[in-house]
């Protein structure tokens, strides 16, 4: 028992030892769970995030990265032996196209002068209809024009040669960016090795984040005592460029970091760089930006990146680092101290020699000067192409597919048109009376219907209302070229010389609607014949033709002739009381001066995709609408209108023989000052008034034509022959009678009759020359026709 209970065992007598409660676990457990959960979530998130940015990155990089805004080029220059082109206008033209000076002719687009000669290395370009290579031609000029052109490389004379045409716009998207796109193989190797060397040493090493990169940048800037080298790998810059803002902050660095790292992990290192070159920021050109160095090389260099000098080359690598900072235009000593030391980088890597290195540092920046290409350089012309364009392209297409759009646009003869244009409308507001003056003009190539040339308004750069396509008015006497046209169609009834009367002329209308035309000096002038009521725009001998023949059919001859716009059937339509707009004039002249046949106007060539593939042609168009035989007469008369009646102050400037042919109008109260006619080459109508509608105080031969004179002595080199149609018989005529005569009659003139329709009686002067000072008009009763 003693032993029981000295054990303490459990029987009766002895005490039962109490078990002790469990401890409690600790909080411990709690947070690693909640951690866990916490890590799990975030893990979650972050791989959402990443899947996010994953898929967003390859939905751009794999799709279409770029919106490719269109181009739009003028007319490209054909040079040749015998082309009126100056030396200095030669040079300006090489400076508009931004070619560079250079003795050495190192690249395309540089040329050097020698006294009369030119030495020219051209531009490959691919045009619409072919492929031009470049060329290295020598030109020789008297003081006129080019005498002959010589192939240096293979010594051999050159017949013609296309420039490559002015960039005259671009069609944005909503994000004004433009960019060349240029394929990896296509970089110089000295491109790449000196981003590399500048940029990114370890590109092809790392995987878009670069630890040795931003230690090797922290050491350099700290020995340099400034920032000389930045951190940030291709990848990252890529990345930053492509698709982040430029914004600083710690959320955008840290999505530029997984953006570089998925980058890496998708593509290739060359699919990276390529992309880099392309979308790299390089510049400001007005309120575009300049990406990528294919375009920076023409925006800074006027070349072709393929043929960039090394010294060329690294001042475009130098620009990456601050494209505003290192501006070699604003601040040529910081973009020559970055070049040198991009050069000093590439020799330290090996990848250039220290000779190389020492010859590109001693050759200066020359950059070309500001070269600002405008989105809309010529808005009235830019407009009239656009508004083509929508008619068969979608808004997107036109702004995104890097298309190339070849147009008709002269720009010498658009820039002489603006210096002209400012000029003379000053002139002409020193007069009485005379202020806030407007202007259109459109210039087109008398043999196409191309448009050359066109002015929307008085200031060259307003890109508001067009006055040349959407002006709607009045267009007084350049009506009445039609009404002549008609009659003339009807050769048993009208001929060049068939007696008018010019007496007062008197038409009853409807509800006491009388009409009383009156003649510009409020004269009458007895009868004339046929081409001189023309030539000096009688009023009251056009109504009487216009009313024997009909206004409905002189409103279908307007019709034929190109003007598809509705016009009111009343009398006063005889005098140009219906509207046009400038555009609808020139059409209705351009078949007058294409000889009867319809040559549709246009300002678009082709327009060729981005790859080089003709999506649209505009091929020249001509068919018969008008008697060629009537207007040929009519044009004869219309030339008598520039020698003899309103338009003759043109011969105070040009040659007599010139042949110009044209005609002015004025509308009531002198609101509206027309001009239209053409030379050779070239045709143009000009409008000059107010916008308000108030009276300008200008007639067509005191306004509008005062402005053709200039313009078109300066672009015209070819004077106006006429070829008379098959049907057509030149004969001479009495003015005595109207008889036939001959060269020996007194005072006889030739003119022109449709065959059958000519005298067929011989005037007495044969036998007799010289006989009788009246003439037969003088015996026809004055009421006349």
């Amino acid at each position: 028992m003693a032993e029981r209970l000295t054990k303490g065992g459990s029987g009766r007598y002895g005490a039962k030892t109490p078990k002790q409660k469990p401890k409690s676990k600790p909080t411990f457990t709690w947070l690693k769970t909640t951690i866990l959960i916490v890590i799990v979530g975030f893990a979650l998130v972050l791989a959402s995030y990443l899947g996010y940015l994953d898929y967003n990155i390859r939905k751009q990089f794999e799709g279409k990265r770029w919106a490719i805004p269109a181009r739009v080029y003028a007319s490209p220059v054909e040079l040749y032996a015998g082309y009126n082109l100056s030396a200095n206008q030669f040079e300006e033209l090489l400076q508009g196209l931004h070619y560079r000076q250079d003795a050495e002719l190192s690249s395309e687009g540089t040329y050097f002068r020698q006294g009369q000669q030119m030495v020219v290395k051209t531009r490959d370009f691919t045009f619409w209809d072919q492929q031009q290579s470049s060329l290295t031609v020598r030109a020789s000029f008297n003081d006129t024009s080019i005498t002959n052109m010589v192939d240096t490389v293979r010594n051999k004379n050159v017949a013609i040669i296309r420039l490559d045409p002015e960039q005259i716009g671009s069609l944005y998207p909503t994000i004004k960016e433009d960019r060349i796109l240029i394929k990896l193989e296509e970089a110089p190797d000295a491109l790449i090795k000196g981003l590399l060397a500048s940029e990114d040493r370890d590109f092809y090493d790392h995987f878009g984040v670069s630890i040795k990169g931003i230690a090797r940048a922290m050491w350099a800037n700290a020995k340099a005592g400034g920032i000389v080298q930045g951190g940030s790998t291709i990848t990252q810059q890529l990345a930053k460029n492509f698709y982040l803002s430029s914004e600083r902050s710690f959320t955008r660095k840290i999505n530029e970091v997984f953006m570089s790292l998925i980058l890496e992990y998708r593509y290739s290192k060359d699919e990276i760089l390529g992309a880099y070159l392309n979308e790299v920021y390089l510049g400001q050109d007005g309120a575009s930006a300049v990406h990528g160095f294919g375009l920076a090389s023409e925006f800074y260099f006027g070349s072709a990146l393929k043929d960039l000098p090394l010294e060329h080359v690294a001042s475009l690598v130098a620009l990456v680092r601050g494209p505003s900072y290192y501006d070699p235009r604003r601040y040529p000593d910081r973009a020559l101290q970055r070049r040198n030391l991009v050069l000093d980088e590439m020799e330290a890597e090996g990848y250039i020699t220290a000779k190389q290195a020492l010859e590109a540092k001693e050759k200066p920046l020359s950059v070309i000067a500001n070269t600002h290409r405008s989105t809309n350089r010529y808005p009235g012309f830019l407009d009239l192409v656009k508004r083509q364009l929508r008619q068969e392209y979608h808004e997107e297409d036109l702004t995104s597919e890097g298309l190339r759009i070849f147009t008709t646009l002269d720009t010498r003869a658009q820039n002489t048109l603006e210096k002209t244009v400012e000029k003379k409308l000053a002139q002409l507001e020193k007069l009485p009376k005379t202020e806030n003056l407007q202007t259109a003009v459109v210039v087109t190539r008398r043999d196409s219907g191309e448009i050359a040339a066109l002015m929307s308004g008085r200031e060259a750069s307003d890109a508001g209302f067009n006055r040349a396509i959407d002006a709607v008015r009045p267009i007084g006497s350049l009506i009445k070229p039609v009404v002549y046209l008609t009659a003339l169609e009807y050769p048993n009834k009208y001929t060049i010389t068939t007696p008018i009367s010019d007496a007062a002329v008197f038409v009853k209308g409807t509800n006491g609607n009388d009409w009383r035309p009156e003649n510009y000096d409020h004269q009458e002038h007895g009868v004339i014949g046929l081409h001189s009521a023309l030539a000096h725009s009688y009023n009251h001998a056009t109504v009487r033709i216009g009313m024997d023949i009909g206004v409905a059919r002189i409103a279908k001859t307007l019709k034929s002739l190109g003007v598809s716009r509705p016009v009111e059937l009343y009398p006063s339509f005889l005098l140009g009381a219906a509207q046009l707009t400038p555009m609808e004039v020139t059409q209705m002249y351009q078949t007058l001066a294409g000889d009867g046949f319809l040559t549709p106007l246009k300002a678009i060539r082709a327009v060729v995709a981005a790859d080089g593939q003709r999506l649209q042609s505009y091929p020249f168009t001509v068919r018969q609408v008008v008697d060629p035989a009537a207007t040929y007469i009519t044009n004869t008369m219309l030339q008598e209108v520039m020698h003899q009646g309103t338009g003759k102050s043109a011969y105070s400037t040009f040659p007599y023989d010139y042949g110009l042919i044209g005609k002015t109008g004025t509308t009531n109260d002198a609101k509206d000052s027309w001009f239209a006619g053409y030379s050779g080459d070239y045709l143009a109508v000009v409008w000059v008034g107010r916008d308000d509608n108030k009276p300008a105080g200008l007639t067509g031969s005191t306004g509008a034509l005062q402005v053709w004179i200039p313009l078109m002595r300066q672009i015209s080199t070819q004077p106006v022959t006429l070829t008379p149609p098959d049907n057509v018989k030149t004969v001479w005529v009495d003015p005595a009678n109207g008889l036939l005569a001959n060269a020996e009659c007194a005072g006889a003139r030739q003119y022109p009759y449709i065959a059958g329709s000519e005298p067929s009686e011989y005037s007495p002067c044969i036998d007799s020359p010289g006989e009788g000072d009246k003439t037969w008009l003088d015996n026809l009763l004055p009421n006349g026709l």
